[in-house]
């Protein structure tokens, strides 16, 4: 894919993923849908200069919403989670690396 796209949206922060990170090395992004697992593992690799070893990904489809009366029914944004695995003594700082 050679658009010129922003492919990570932002890390997901949460109970589940701050427990993934620290017993398993896994860390968890909002991503592009049009995005793949090699070119997320490319670009997490470039952003944050570490070596990915795994990429999982699932699709969400955009959430109904109701809007003023009146109005027809809107749509969210349909969004990826990819969840990538760092090879071991890999870690990301997401607090120093987003600010």
């Amino acid at each position: 894919m050679s658009l010129n796209i922003q492919k990570i949206w932002s890390p997901l922060v949460s109970e589940r993923s701050a427990i993934a990170k620290d017993k398993f090395n896994q860390y968890t992004f909002k991503v592009d849908p049009r995005t793949n697992k090699t070119e997320i593992k490319q670009e997490i690799e470039r952003l944050f200069k570490v070596k990915v070893e795994k990429v999982r990904t699932s699709n969400y489809d955009g959430k109904l919403r109701r809007l003023a009366a009146g109005r027809p029914e809107g749509r969210k944004v349909a969004w990826k989670k990819a969840i990538v695995t760092l090879k071991e003594g890999q870690k990301i700082n997401l607090e120093q690396e987003l600010s």
